[in-house]
């Protein structure tokens, strides 16, 4: 399987079909820059989902994955892969965890699968998380690749 690549709004997906929208999270219930703004923008739910399983424990734990449906075809998956965040001007190592991307993904193969889905997601853990795509794009072929799950990676333009 070959990821396509494409330039345009990940939250709005021109693919046909049942498509789930994958997203990288972090494991504190900090919502409210990156990606999650256009989730936002979009559609309430994710988010609300997400602060709410942060309310009260046990909480989201790393490898998670909340799917939020959004519309009649789209779910929103709402992957933590993010351990904390960091301050842009921290010395601090990157939140990412690429073990907790793999167990994810695992989640979303498995879900698009038993749903006929592809899957839609900008460049997942490369943005705030500080992740490397190099890295994650074979953990993205190894997880979804391996079961023919079509995959379409936007990048925003």
């Amino acid at each position: 399987m070959t990821i396509s690549y494409r330039q345009g709004d990940a939250t709005a997906p021109g693919e046909d079909g049942p498509i789930v929208i994958v997203h990288v999270c972090n494991d504190v219930g900090k919502w409210g820059k990156g990606f999650v703004l256009a989730v936002s923008k979009r559609w309430s739910e994710p988010e609300r989902t997400y602060r709410s399983a942060f309310a009260k424990p046990p909480f989201p734990q790393l490898g998670d994955v909340q799917f939020v449906p959004v519309t009649g075809n789209i779910t929103v998956a709402n992957l933590i892969g993010q351990h904390g965040v960091r301050s842009p001007r921290s010395d601090a190592p990157p939140p990412i965890r690429y073990p907790a991307i793999r167990k994810g993904l695992k989640k979303v193969a498995a879900f698009a699968r038993d749903h006929g889905a592809s899957v839609v997601m900008p460049r997942i853990g490369c943005g705030l998380a500080g992740g490397h795509w190099e890295e994650i794009e074979p953990i993205i072929e190894e997880t979804l690749g391996a079961q023919s799950i079509p995959v379409s990676v936007y990048d925003f333009s």
